[in-house]
């Protein structure tokens, strides 16, 4: 699959991953991702997951879930983590 796709730097990705979610409808604000690391052939993107004070999920977390899926799924199709 990698023959497939492009490398990336990290910061790059993470860049253009932010650019993504801050332009996404269902974008909440101080939604972004931190970091990202490669499993196999996805890319699985890390962030604030809006934790309550007991760390457990908000109303909130599910949004932030289905961001980082969105993410993976439209970045892994197109690159690879270039370490």
């Amino acid at each position: 699959m990698r023959n497939e796709t492009t490398p990336i730097g990290r910061q790059a990705l993470l860049d253009e991953a932010n650019q993504i979610i801050r332009h996404h409808e269902d974008y909440i604000h101080g939604m972004e991702a931190t970091d990202v690391e490669q499993k196999g052939s996805v890319l699985v993107f890390r962030g604030d997951y809006f934790l309550d004070e007991n760390d457990l999920p908000t109303a909130k977390t599910t949004a932030v879930f289905n961001m980082f899926k969105h993410l993976a799924h439209v970045l892994s199709a197109k690159y690879y983590l270039q370490d």
